[in-house]
């Protein structure tokens, strides 16, 4: 009797757990790293150089670790406001099933594992990026911004931008103006992507205490912001063409995606301040990830399009 007392009391502590495989792929945030692999990969396809294909390919996958590593200290440090909000309570850690510390070591374990591989592999401004990123993420965004100030998403967003470079870094050694490129139409997607969706979830958030623009400017000013970011986040879509990496095929795919997020945007300003279903800000946040991928499909279909021209 004493045993299985001191092993539930072990349990409730987080020295035990009972973690199955699928709770640790959870722990690495799976539709983030797929996101990540995504847009590092469409950052090597732009890249002019012709990167080996076992590089590559080992290159995405010390990315797609490293990110997943990022997830998984994010959730051992987010546990305590996770457990609090609808969104994310079905978590590993705050569930129990897996314990603190070994979401932990497994993000710790895995981080290293990612920047060695990338470092030896490929090059060591890659893996210096990527060791950055997942640096970033965790203790700048999470340990910090994230509980500290409504422009977290506005900072933070460099981690999540970053991929693209790093990919790029990884077949060129360098980072380019065309690198820094990919990285601002993410950086500036960012932000109203997740203030979209901060505007139905400002309930979850406050009950977390994390100040997120709605709950601490209010939704007409979050409104106002998520517009004046649609505009810039357009522009930045069609750079590429207008820089000579990309065509102006891709250019006017560009345009038209652009004028889709501005227009949904518009939406979410002009939205009835007494609409609590918050549709109009549901369906940019909807089309704001299909605009990310779509802007990225384009990309690569463009560099591949003119790799196969060449």
């Amino acid at each position: 009797m004493a045993l299985v007392e001191r092993k539930h009391v072990e349990e409730r502590d987080g020295l035990l757990s009972e973690a199955t495989a699928a709770d640790f792929i959870a722990l690495l945030k799976p539709r983030v790293m797929s996101l990540v692999v995504f847009t590092a990969f469409v950052g090597m396809v732009l890249a002019p150089a012709a990167p080996n294909p076992l590089l590559a390919l080992i290159a995405i996958l010390a990315i797609a670790v490293g990110a997943g590593a990022a997830g998984a200290l994010n959730m051992w440090y987010d546990a305590d406001i996770d457990a609090v909000m609808a969104r994310t309570r079905g978590r590993p850690v705050p569930m129990g099933r897996v314990a603190p510390g070994e979401a932990l070591a497994f993000g710790l374990v895995l981080s290293a594992f990612a920047v060695m591989t990338l470092g030896l592999m490929a090059n060591w401004l890659a893996a210096s990026l990527l060791a950055f990123t997942i640096f970033f993420y965790v203790v700048i965004y999470t340990m910090w911004l994230k509980r500290s100030t409504p422009q977290n998403i506005v900072i933070g967003g460099a981690a999540g931008a970053l991929p693209p470079v790093i990919g790029w870094a990884a077949v060129t050694g360098a980072v380019t103006v065309e690198s820094l490129v990919l990285f601002l139409i993410i950086f500036l997607w960012t932000p109203p992507h997740f203030w979209a969706l901060a505007l139905f979830k400002a309930g979850d958030y406050a009950r977390a205490g994390i100040p997120m623009m709605p709950n601490v400017a209010g939704e007409a000013h979050t409104r106002r912001q998520i517009f004046a970011y649609a505009v810039p986040v357009a522009a930045s879509g069609v750079l590429p063409s207008l820089m000579g990496f990309a065509s102006l095929s891709y250019g006017a795919v560009a345009a038209v995606l652009g004028g889709g997020f501005v227009w949904y945007a518009w939406r979410v300003l002009r939205m009835d301040p007494q609409d609590r279903v918050m549709e109009p800000a549901k369906t940019l946040f909807a089309y704001s990830l299909v605009y990310l991928f779509a802007i990225f499909a384009a990309l690569l279909a463009d560099g591949l399009i003119g790799r196969l021209g060449g």
